[in-house]
């Protein structure tokens, strides 16, 4: 008499190749670096960013632009992939400028905050930007911090990126409530250079943008940090 072989329930013949295969299609991320933060201070806010951009570990640019204009008295700081970055913050410019042409109104920081909320989240964390948020309206100064995944944060003072763990002790010990402008940037300046001596993916320069209700400041190179033995004439630091 034939003896049939017993046949279990569950096969994992496949669990090798299976399991190779998942490994090669697994997605790899290029190392980002950036510090940007920003803080209220008494009558506006101010925000501040380094200025090196990387690409795992080759330096890009040394001078890279991560403070974006949204409006006239609405500025964003970005960090994450540099592209990410630059298409959030066009799309939300773009976004208000159509409705401040219906509405005949100036934007409200509230709104440019739900515009990239909205976006972020639709992506869940697909789109690598982390976003501070700067500005002033009708309501005030404000200051939100926007996550990759779409949550933020409405605060006094924020800081994001991989050099964030310094300039959040700056900005820790340096803040207060009433600080006056030229205070305020001082310590964004600070906090900003902690980022660039104690982070690797951080450097060169500092720029800052103080926003008021009169007026806008958007000031690049406003400190240069780390440039002295670069061996690069001034024109290109």
């Amino acid at each position: 008499m034939q003896v049939l072989q017993q046949q279990s329930a569950f096969d994992f013949s496949d669990e090798v190749r299976c399991a190779t295969h998942l490994k090669s299609q697994k997605q790899t991320f290029v190392k980002t670096g950036t510090t940007i933060c920003g803080l209220i201070f008494d009558g506006g806010v101010v925000i501040a960013a380094d200025t090196r951009s990387t690409g795992g570990h080759i330096v890009a640019d040394r001078n890279c632009k991560k403070i974006h204009y949204i409006s006239e008295k609405m500025y964003c700081c970005g960090a994450g992939t540099a592209a990410d970055t630059f298409a959030v913050t066009d799309m939300a410019r773009d976004q208000l400028t159509l409705l401040s042409m219906k509405t005949g109104r100036e934007p409200l920081v509230g709104v440019a905050k739900h515009i990239m909320c909205n976006h972020l989240f639709r992506y869940h964390g697909g789109v690598s930007a982390a976003l501070i948020l700067g500005g002033v309206d009708s309501q005030g100064p404000h200051l939100v911090s926007i996550q990759p995944h779409g949550s933020y944060d409405q605060l006094p003072y924020a800081t994001l990126g991989s050099g964030s763990l310094a300039a959040q002790s700056v900005l820790d010990t340096s803040y207060r409530a009433g600080l006056t402008k030229d205070e305020a940037m001082l310590v964004a300046i600070r906090a900003i250079e902690a980022g660039i001596i104690n982070d690797m993916g951080s450097g060169s320069n500092v720029d800052i943008c103080v926003i008021t209700q009169e007026k806008t400041e958007f000031i690049r190179s406003i400190r240069k940090t780390g440039n002295e033995s670069a061996g690069k004439e001034e024109r290109f630091v």
